[in-house]
């Protein structure tokens, strides 16, 4: 049998990705993956797909996984063998945990080369170990289409019982790398490959007849999506939706949820009898010691395998079907969700009270502006920026725009990226909330180079000068003499001069300092990059959240 050369393997990889579904296509440069570099130019030149390099590789990873979340599709990241490999693990963890189809395209040296000392060269198969759903060697010269099928089936979840995610092709390739000679580079056709990405709209179910009364609560929890609310609504019971959720809307919901769930505790007049859980709850402590009840049934919908918990490592049942779940969740006893909605509206204006007797712009304050700002994407930052999203944003009849925040594992690491790959993969305008170290953590993530798409991305920072999320913990409660050992170690605080950052990428800036400056940059519309800075204190942010709880 033949060699392949090693652009003619690149060419039938890049066709098993693009017939496989696979639209946008992530590269940091290099040599050894130059095969590929070259095969996605030329597919990309014929209109049938569309590259974003990054010299950044975890940027790059990123940045495909926002692809991923914006568009619904499988995507691809390139890079070049040796630490560039190594540099893709934090994507990866995160899209292992999501179930994102993210394909990793590993170029490595042929075998001869290996364990000889060869220049960047290591061991890459099974780096990623159980964060991938399959991983494969590709040794140079042989036929690549049977990997790569079987990875992308395996990516999108086409395996029984085995959840959707990501996948890595390790690709050999031996000399040369590049095209041979007299080849010629193939003209712009001028087209574009076609991408649709569906916004989240209302479903609507119906209740089943002779169900029994229970006072059951419907928590939405990250990707829950619009069937956790047509859930809820069909069955007449209150909705507590986390952001990310994509259900924190309708009629039904109720937002400082969170602080409520002790009114309604075991020794409530109106006690929660049952909870059914939709998606994946990451946020408060209330809700974790909610599900933690052994004294209380509670029923995880599950309709596909989940890649986010280990079997038998939950107390929740998990039911596949809606039949199922209704039979279980029952209907709402007369006055049970009146008296969610009352409480809801009461806890909703105490929160805006507060809010509104401080000086100076706070997360939650920033929060529930941009919440009520946004069209097309949101992208929430961990740490503070979704929990005062969750604690303020109030739900609208209809959703605005689409959540999006990566609550695999909750990290702060590529958050920029993630947001402009949101931006590329979905083609709306986006808006990313984020506290300023969640920004200074990615922030090469602004980079584009010349030439590069520009995705339509507004990023509002909470520049707090430091990490605000552990004096809200217990952290922020130490005495004795650990305050300074806190404010280092946790705190962080810095003086990094944002506005010089976002100038340094060539990216406008917005310095805010009140509500009517931070609204009238929220009207401006969202064209190319831009930075909204809203600066604010870290001191007392601790008591504002005990003067809320208060309050309510």
């Amino acid at each position: 049998m033949t060699e392949l050369s090693a652009l003619a393997s690149a060419r039938i990889v890049v066709d098993e990705l693009l017939d496989g579904g696979v639209r946008q296509v992530v590269v940091s440069p290099g040599s050894r993956s130059a095969p590929l570099a070259y095969a996605l130019a030329e597919a990309e030149a014929a209109g049938r797909v569309r590259l974003h390099v990054r010299i950044d590789e975890r940027s790059a990873a990123f940045t495909a996984l926002g692809v991923i979340l914006g568009s619904g599709a499988p995507a691809a990241v390139v890079v070049t063998s040796g630490t560039a490999v190594g540099n893709l693990l934090p994507a990866v963890m995160e899209a292992n945990h999501v179930s994102a189809p993210l394909v990793v395209l590993s170029a490595d040296r042929p075998e001869e080369l290996r364990g000889t000392g060869a220049s960047q060269t290591t061991e890459q198969m099974d780096l990623f170990g159980e964060h991938a759903r399959f991983a494969v060697d590709v040794p140079a010269g042989t036929d690549p289409a049977r990997a790569v099928r079987t990875a992308l089936s395996a990516a999108t979840g086409a395996f029984e019982e085995l959840p959707p995610g990501p996948v890595q092709l390790n690709l050999a390739f031996r000399d040369p790398l590049v095209p041979a000679s007299g080849e010629v580079f193939p003209p712009d056709s001028g087209r574009q490959p076609f991408h649709y990405a569906p916004d989240p709209v209302p479903l609507d179910l119906e209740m089943p007849e002779g169900l029994l009364e229970h006072r059951t609560l419907v928590l939405a929890g990250h990707d829950a999506g619009p069937i956790a609310e047509a859930f809820a609504r069909a069955h007449g019971l209150p909705l507590a939706a986390e952001p990310s959720s994509n259900a924190r809307f309708g009629p039904n919901a109720v937002g400082p949820y969170r602080l409520l769930l002790e009114l309604f505790g075991p020794e409530a007049a109106q006690p929660i009898e049952r909870v059914v859980l939709f998606g994946r709850p990451t946020l408060s402590r209330p809700v974790a010691a909610l599900l933690a009840r052994t004294d209380l049934p509670t029923a995880l919908y599950e309709p596909v395998p989940v890649a986010w918990y280990q079997e038998g490592r939950r107390r929740e049942v998990p039911v596949a079907t809606l039949e199922e779940l209704s039979a279980f969740a029952g209907r709402a006893p007369e006055g049970w969700l009146d008296a969610w909605l009352l409480a809801g509206e009461a806890a909703q204006h105490a929160v805006e009270r507060v809010l509104a007797s401080e000086d100076a712009l706070n997360g939650p304050s920033v929060a529930a502006a941009v919440w009520a700002a946004t069209r097309g994407q949101l992208v929430l930052g961990s740490s503070n920026g979704i929990r005062d999203a969750d604690l303020a944003a109030v739900p609208t009849l209809e959703p605005l725009a689409t959540v999006q925040a990566n609550r695999g594992i909750a990290g702060i690491d590529g958050t920029t990226s993630t947001a402009f790959g949101v931006a590329l993969g979905s083609g709306r305008e986006t808006t990313l909330l984020c506290g300023d170290v969640t920004f200074l953590h990615d922030a090469g993530g602004l980079f584009l180079g010349a030439g590069e798409a520009e995705p339509d991305v507004r990023v509002v920072v909470l520049n707090d000068a430091g990490g605000a999320i552990f004096g809200t913990l217990e952290h922020g409660a130490l005495a004795g003499g650990y305050e300074p050992a806190v404010e280092r170690l946790f705190g962080t605080p810095h003086a990094v001069n944002l506005g010089a950052l976002a100038a340094a990428y060539g990216v406008p800036h917005h310095l805010v300092s009140s509500a009517g400056e931070l609204a009238e940059a929220l009207a401006e519309p969202v064209r190319g990059r831009s930075v909204i800075e809203v600066r604010c204190s870290r001191e007392g942010l601790r008591e504002l959240h005990a003067r809320i709880r208060r309050a309510v």
